[in-house]
């Protein structure tokens, strides 16, 4: 998938009039890939370049920075997301306050005219763009029918009575519910970081840990999940614990701390992918380090009684 940023790129020549899939995309939920699933198919069926269009930063942390919420994905986890989708190319727009300022006929014939060259653009139906946030899907038509390309919306994706949507996933983690979440998402909720040195308790308690410095943002609450570690392209079943450590230390740093079952290698230095399957309990200080030993092998037998019945 071939990448390219506003303003430092010109456009891939190698790009046939684009069909572009336009929107924020944080957390590649359900409803973005029915979106990029519809492009593809349908820059397949008319011979054209599929290609994903977003900001970086998200709009809103230049626009309201007071009401900005936490990604649900890094830059480097969306576009991996977007190369699995089958996407043929990535349109990487810097928002800065001089664009949040554009009107939408300048944001249409600045990007999507003279530098992309559209023949269609594909959005969902609650789409915004332009200063104030004041063009919408049917100004976005009407523009396109004005410069000489397509714009189509894809309605919203519902679980039970709820539209799939970025804000419902946040609150379905920040509560804890990550198979909930993940049910929205269309796949489980992940966070990637650099496995760092840590206290080493997890390795007297018999128990080795890889504790993990991670740039993601939205962060579970803390407690004890199941989990999968990926390393090296190998997804191992795990225990994850966030949190402070309480049985140890009063006000402790909040950690996020893995141990991986069956899994003996150093990980020291190394990156790793958590994806959280479920949440197993809160966070709760014990009465000594014989009865949180105990609680661990509590955990990591549910762990394992878990994934006899899923797959990894």
């Amino acid at each position: 998938m071939k990448i390219i940023h506003y303003p430092d790129d010109q456009a891939s020549t190698s790009w046939r009039a684009p069909v572009l899939a336009l929107g924020n995309f944080d957390g590649f939920h359900r409803g973005h890939a029915k979106i990029v699933e519809r492009v593809c198919q349908r820059a397949e069926e008319v011979d054209r370049t599929s290609v994903l269009l977003t900001f970086e930063p998200h709009p809103t942390r230049i626009v309201r920075p007071d009401k900005f919420p936490n990604l649900l994905m890094t830059k480097a986890q969306k576009l991996a997301y977007m190369s699995d989708s089958g996407l043929q190319g990535a349109a990487i727009v810097r928002f800065t306050p001089e664009v949040s300022c554009w009107f939408p006929e300048e944001f249409v014939t600045t990007i999507l005219c003279e530098w992309l060259h559209v023949s269609e653009v594909w959005v969902g139906t609650n789409f915004r763009f332009g200063r104030d946030r004041s063009g919408n899907f049917s100004k976005l038509k009407s523009l396109g029918g004005q410069f000489g390309f397509r714009v189509e919306k894809i309605e919203p994706v519902r679980y039970k009575e709820f539209i799939v949507s970025s804000t419902r996933i946040r609150r379905l983690i920040s509560e804890g519910n990550l198979d909930e979440a993940g049910v929205l998402l269309g796949h489980h909720y992940t966070i990637e970081g650099e496995v760092v040195t840590g206290s080493s308790r997890g390795q007297s308690q018999g128990y080795p840990t890889a504790n993990l410095r991670t740039d993601s943002e939205t962060i579970p609450p803390n407690g004890v999940y199941a989990t999968t570690a990926t390393v090296d392209g190998v997804i191992h079943a795990s225990v994850t614990n966030i949190g402070v450590r309480p049985t140890f230390e009063q006000e402790g740093q909040r950690v996020i701390e893995t141990h991986l079952l069956d899994f003996e290698e150093d990980l020291y230095a190394m990156r790793i992918r958590l994806a959280f399957v479920q949440r197993l309990r809160s966070e709760m200080a014990f009465a000594g380090s014989d009865v949180l030993r105990r609680q661990i092998a509590d955990d990591c037998e549910t762990v394992r009684r878990l994934f006899g019945r899923i797959s990894l």
